[in-house]
């Protein structure tokens, strides 16, 4: 079972905002991405969109992937281990 929290953020707030909870929770999502607070699959798991949804829209914000040397490095060892390179 997964632990719940609860984050309180007053109507009036949000309604000043012009924002849903939905819309709360995937800005939130797309800016600890982009700090790279979360994965890529938790921040997409917070906005409650497929991995596919979340992409679009960080690639129409222009937010690039979280994806560096030490990433690279880890894919070709993989590939390496599998045999395909």
């Amino acid at each position: 079972m997964t632990d719940m929290r609860v984050l309180e953020i007053p109507g009036d707030v949000l309604d000043s905002a012009r924002m849903t909870v939905e819309e709360a929770k995937l800005e939130l999502a797309i800016s600890l991405y982009a700090q790279r607070r979360l994965s890529l699959g938790k921040a997409r798991e917070l906005a409650g969109l497929s991995l596919w949804e979340f992409r679009q829209i960080l690639a129409s914000r222009r937010i690039p992937p979280h994806y560096d040397v030490e990433d690279l490095e880890q894919d070709v060892e993989t590939l390496r281990r599998l045999g395909r390179l």
